[in-house]
């Protein structure tokens, strides 16, 4: 069984759809309401919506985790709204760590699993006024590294990608001449690839052996 925790839109729906093809059961989550009807609505930064969501999954024998959910706000440090900036830390690292935790519990069970997470080049290589994401993709590497020593020996492995700019979500509302330089800065003189954004999930899917480690998806950017 495969979790996707944000399906609604950007890399989060496009492995929703591309995995239903490949895998018999594939749930996807929002945050909120969407036309798509078979996704469960659910926010990750309530403990009690999430634990009522993981234990009422079917019973798997291999269960996979992949956090795809987050959010972002622009601001320089000193003019930034308090309140509009730890909403970016519960969402993106706590509300992450709240379906790992009860994801874990169905993992260690079975003594079996695997959970992607998706950092971000901006935790590597961060731009002015992103401090908030920038700070939440850094820490979601601390706790993946930290979560794969306690989980290992169970045959569980938990990764995460670094996904630098690609063909998906918010690089669509980038004018072009600023997209022209953005690329021109990329090594690989690319955008990342839906298809290698899909290759890298299936490679981890595959891989248990790999845990506690980043993938750096940004064509040679970091």
């Amino acid at each position: 069984m495969i979790v996707i925790i944000g399906a609604s839109g950007g890399v989060g729906k496009f492995l929703y759809e591309e995995l239903k093809n490949n895998y018999l059961n594939v749930i996807g989550t929002c945050y909120k309401n969407t036309s798509n009807s078979e996704l469960v609505q659910m926010d990750i930064t309530k403990i009690n919506e999430v634990e009522f969501f993981f234990k009422s999954l079917p019973d798997t024998k291999d269960f996979i985790l992949i956090n795809c959910s987050g959010k972002t706000y622009n601001s320089f440090a000193h003019k930034s709204n308090l309140v509009d900036w730890a909403d970016v830390i519960n969402t993106n690292l706590i509300g992450t760590f709240n379906c790992i935790r009860f994801a874990l519990t169905i993992m260690r069970n079975n003594n079996s699993g695997c959970i992607i997470n998706f950092g971000s080049v901006a935790a590597k290589r961060p731009t002015p006024g992103i401090s908030a994401y920038a700070a939440s993709k850094a820490a979601l590497w601390g706790l993946s590294n930290s979560i794969s020593k306690e989980n290992a020996s169970l045959n569980i492995s938990i990764n995460t990608i670094n996904l630098g700019y690609s063909e998906l979500g918010m690089i669509k509302e980038v004018p072009k001449a600023f997209l022209d330089n953005l690329i021109n800065e990329i090594p690989r003189k690319a955008l990342c690839g839906k298809n290698d954004i899909l290759e890298t999930v299936n490679y981890l899917i595959k891989c248990r052996y790999l845990t506690g480690s980043e993938i750096d998806l940004s064509g040679g950017l970091i």
